[in-house]
């Protein structure tokens, strides 16, 4: 019985042994557990440039909303149909998920790592290292739900990051302008261009601070400029502080590398090439306009003349692909570079600044530089360029319309392949006038994004709370600063 006793005791003891092993089965002993907080950096600058570049209907319709291409056959996307795609969900599950939360871990990541057992010169260097670090994340970040906002309207920001509430509250979208642009001041203020920063991890600037300077000046410079109908005073205060040390000429732009390999190819390649889509086309909105002004950036933007003449396909149609004019080659490339901020954006801007009083300067100074380094981008010739500059329906002076329409239109050219903002700059100075197509889902070119129809479903008392402060969950409800 004793002996029985003994063995059932030792039993017990063994189990209780494995019991506590196999609690450690499923854990991997060479996975990381941390990464590092550069590499979260890295890792998100990448997911936001292939965000704004990529033209995947299921995540980026900006193309098509900004009227500069369109689609052959299958058309839902360029008649406003976000529905069918769950468009709104994937571009905000990038956006938060894939990008704002990487920041946000490689901020916590990098704010934790100690500087230990060296000299004090060396602490002294490695800490403002630290904090270039944390404020280069901070103007990103800014970025992002700048982006976020003026795709919604209202949407969680401060309950928004963690991840164990589900169901995060709304913040009104202008509140939250004013604490990204607070956020970015002080990002600003920390910087400092001494010491360096992420090197070769960051994918835009290569670790320069003067460039990130630069780039946050510019991104305050675009917030001012949103803010120009609906707080002429604080964004003349923005604009004042920003204009003097902006992105005004294109070895400043914010690019990013792609290369001639998966995985690390331009995105356009892998929705144009790759996957063997012929569906992207020209729209006839963008190509009319710049066959009417004879502008010498037609053949790198376009392509396959119809005797002799490019043609745009009607926007929205169904249509025969071969029938049509085509994307110019360089969009078929796999190492384009991605643009995330470029000269002519920010010489428009100055531009708009000077009509508005925000600044002093010549309008017609920047407009011409602006257009300028667009051509000079694209590969056109100084002496095309004059001529366009030159031309009555170019010319600041003699061009048709207001500022707004000068610049808009222009500005409108310029920003072709960057649909995000050509977007947004369509909504904020209200032109070109473009108009929905005859068989739309809806009757106006959308003003957002409708939000993603699991939030309804998920998180229904932030969403309906949402809803009915901006003014409905609708295609044509304005964001905050679209009062015109």
């Amino acid at each position: 019985m004793m002996i029985k006793k003994i063995i059932l005791i030792g039993l017990g003891l063994v189990l209780a042994q494995c019991s506590s092993d196999l609690e450690g089965l499923n854990d991997n002993g060479k996975a990381f557990t941390d990464v590092p907080g550069e590499t979260l950096m890295s890792n998100a600058q990448r997911e936001l440039a292939d965000q704004l570049v990529n033209t995947n209907v299921n995540t980026n319709v900006f193309r098509l909303f900004a009227q500069q291409w369109s689609e052959a056959t299958y058309v839902d996307e360029a008649r406003y149909n976000i529905i069918t795609r769950s468009i709104p969900e994937r571009h905000w599950n990038i956006m938060y998920r894939d990008i704002l939360k990487d920041f946000d871990e490689a901020s916590i990541n990098i704010e934790a790592e100690e500087i230990l057992n060296v000299s004090p010169a060396q602490f002294t260097e490695d800490t403002a290292v630290k904090s270039n670090k944390l404020a280069i994340i901070q103007i990103q970040e800014t970025l992002a739900w700048q982006i976020l906002v003026d795709t919604f309207g209202d949407i969680p920001f401060t309950e928004a990051l963690d991840v164990d509430n589900i169901n995060p509250a709304y913040t009104d979208d202008e509140a939250i302008y004013t604490t990204i642009i607070d956020n970015l001041n002080s990002a600003l203020d920390a910087l400092d261009p001494t010491y360096g920063s992420f090197g070769d991890q960051d994918l835009y600037y290569g670790g320069d601070v003067a460039s990130w300077i630069t780039f946050g000046n510019s991104l305050k410079l675009r917030l001012g400029m949103h803010l120009a109908d609906v707080n002429p005073t604080l964004a003349a205060q923005l604009v004042s502080e920003a204009a003097n040390n902006v992105i005004i000429s294109n070895d400043q732009n914010a690019t990013i590398s792609y290369f001639g390999s998966t995985p690390n190819t331009n995105p356009l390649w892998v929705d144009l090439v790759q996957s063997n889509r012929r569906d992207f086309v020209p729209a006839d909105t963008f190509v009319e306009t710049v066959n009417d002004l004879e502008d010498p950036r037609r053949d790198v933007f376009l392509s396959d003349p119809v005797d002799g003449e490019y043609l745009g396909a009607p926007y929205g149609s169904t249509i025969t692909y071969d029938d049509y004019s085509h994307l110019g080659d360089i969009f078929f490339t796999p190492t384009l570079e991605g643009v995330i901020f470029d000269a002519a954006e920010g010489n428009f801007l100055l531009a708009e600044a000077v009509e508005r009083g925000f600044i002093t300067g010549v309008a017609a100074d920047y407009y011409n530089d602006a257009i300028t380094a667009s051509m000079v981008y694209w590969g056109v010739s100084d002496t095309d360029a004059a001529t366009y500059l030159a031309q009555p329906s170019v010319a600041y002076a003699t061009a048709e319309g207001t500022y707004k329409q000068k610049i808009g239109i222009q500005k409108w050219i310029g920003l072709y392949n960057r649909g995000f903002e050509a977007w947004t700059e369509f909504r904020r100075l209200d032109y070109p006038q473009l108009e929905a197509p005859a068989a739309s889902a809806f009757d106006a070119v959308p003003l957002r994004f409708t939000y993603p129809v699991i939030e309804q479903n998920l998180n229904n008392s932030g969403y309906s709370a949402a809803a009915s402060a901006i003014g409905g969950d609708e295609l044509d409800t304005p964001i905050f600063w679209d009062v015109n």
